[in-house]
């Protein structure tokens, strides 16, 4: 799977991004024909403490899935994105599976 982190307005550390690097990777067990993914971490100019934000575009054969989360660091954006990846991933696999 093809994985591109893209931070805006600031560089992103290595552990940071290899957190996001494993938090995507272990999607391939709800999905296994996952193409690739394209992160764009931000952070928002504004006062509040929840200025970070996580956006995740997945591409899966036929579709795109996409999640955009925001809260006080990019490791909980991140997971609260993943989490809605995951739902959407299922809904999907179901909706293929003609449940």
């Amino acid at each position: 799977m093809n994985i591109k982190i893209s931070s805006v307005h600031f560089d992103a550390d290595k552990k940071l991004l290899d957190f996001i690097d494993t938090k995507i990777n272990k999607l391939v067990k709800f999905y296994e024909d996952i193409i690739g993914a394209e992160v764009f971490l931000r952070l928002e100019n504004t006062q509040h403490p929840e200025n970070k934000v996580t956006e995740i575009k997945l591409t899966i054969p036929g579709n795109e899935l996409f999640a955009k989360k925001q809260s006080q660091s990019f490791e909980e954006s991140t997971d609260t994105a993943i989490e809605a990846l995951r739902q959407q991933i299922i809904k999907h696999k179901e909706k293929i599976k003609g449940i």
